[in-house]
């Protein structure tokens, strides 16, 4: 457990990245009056941040070299790449505003091609439309709809609210401090998220996730990565192919599973359901003693504490009944695995 625990802390200190360090001065800046209905911004690798904000529509655009630090290129070698190569539109109209950086012709050499990134600065109702062919994405205090996409970066996600819908094919995904609908997938990175409610739905193909004070209806998967969950109200859904679960201080109807992992399960509270699958792994289950529940339990071996209040059967390898008068149904199948019940 403590290897595990470690495992997290070191991949999440290592994967929460923020978006492009972009100190710099702007390149261009371009200021719009008009009161700010949607926002579309496209560019061809870098990144894209939109940022809830009063006053003005702002839209800054930075440039960098794609090339390393060893072969920066000058002010005006950069100037001249961008007139020969590249199109940058930003456009308003009707409330609506346009930004995206494009090629003119096909690049062959990308260490000689230009990153070119934008961040905005709109009212918080702004709907957004954003893609990035490689870039991070970085959003913060929006309310309206959202979807955005990015081929290979990061997404960083902050006070928002309302339909969110987000993926990229292989970078990390950190959520904080937001609510409402929210769905998220990344083809290969890890998935961090805190302080959120609502509908939130967040998948990976092979990376970590780690999810913290969570509540509303929860879905979180992985193809062949971890899960830590702790501090989750309503309803929780945890599964991954192949990887370990842990799930502690949970207050809610759950349903977890793994084909091949541990799954470890700490319940202050237990909603309308409890349903764990394992092919293979260990099962340790904590309940509250007191919780008036029905045990469906299947494994190789189970283990389980003398408990008053139980009418029904105990053998070695299955448990059927119910404690305390019964009624939430708590159904454990471990496969070949062992199962651990407790009682807190």
């Amino acid at each position: 457990m403590k290897q595990l625990v470690l495992f997290f802390l070191v991949t999440f200190c290592c994967c929460s990245i923020p978006t492009e360090a972009q100190d710099a001065k702007a390149y261009m800046s371009k200021k719009f009056s008009a009161n700010v209905k949607s926002v579309q911004a496209e560019t061809t690798g870098g990144n894209i941040s939109v940022f809830a904000a009063t006053g003005q529509a702002r839209v800054d655009v930075f440039v960098n070299a794609n090339n390393g630090w060893r072969n920066k290129l000058s002010e005006e070698e950069i100037s001249k790449k961008l007139d020969e190569d590249y199109a940058i539109n930003i456009a308003e109209a009707g409330g609506n505003i346009t930004v995206s950086a494009k090629f003119k012709h096909r690049i062959n050499d990308w260490k000689k091609s230009l990153s070119i990134s934008f961040k905005i600065y709109t009212n918080k109702n702004t709907v957004a439309d954003l893609r990035t062919s490689g870039g991070n994405i970085e959003l913060d205090g929006l309310a309206a709809d959202k979807k955005f996409q990015t081929s290979g970066g990061n997404m960083v996600l902050r006070n928002l609210s309302g339909r969110t819908k987000g993926s990229t094919s292989g970078g990390n995904i950190i959520l904080s401090n937001s609510a409402d609908q929210l769905k998220l997938t990344t083809s290969g990175g890890n998935i961090e998220a805190e302080s959120s409610t609502g509908e939130i739905d967040m998948s990976t193909s092979g990376g970590n996730i780690r999810v913290h004070n969570l509540k509303g209806k929860v879905a979180i998967s992985t193809s062949g990565g971890n899960i830590k969950a702790d501090n989750i109200g309503g309803e929780l859904a945890a599964n991954t192919s192949g990887g370990n679960v842990s799930l502690q201080d949970l207050d809610c109807s759950l349903k977890a599973g793994t084909s091949g992992g541990n799954i470890d399960i700490s319940m202050k509270g237990i909603g309308n359901y409890v349903t764990v699958r394992n092919s293979s792994g260990k099962v340790n289950l904590e309940i509250p003693r007191n919780s008036g529940v029905d045990l469906m339990l299947r494994g190789e071996k189970i283990s389980i504490p003398s408990i008053n209040n139980f009418k029904g059967s105990m053998e070695k390898d299955k448990v059927n009944g119910s404690l305390n008068g019964g009624g939430v149904p708590v159904k454990v199948d471990a496969g070949s695995g062992n199962i651990n019940i407790a009682f807190n």
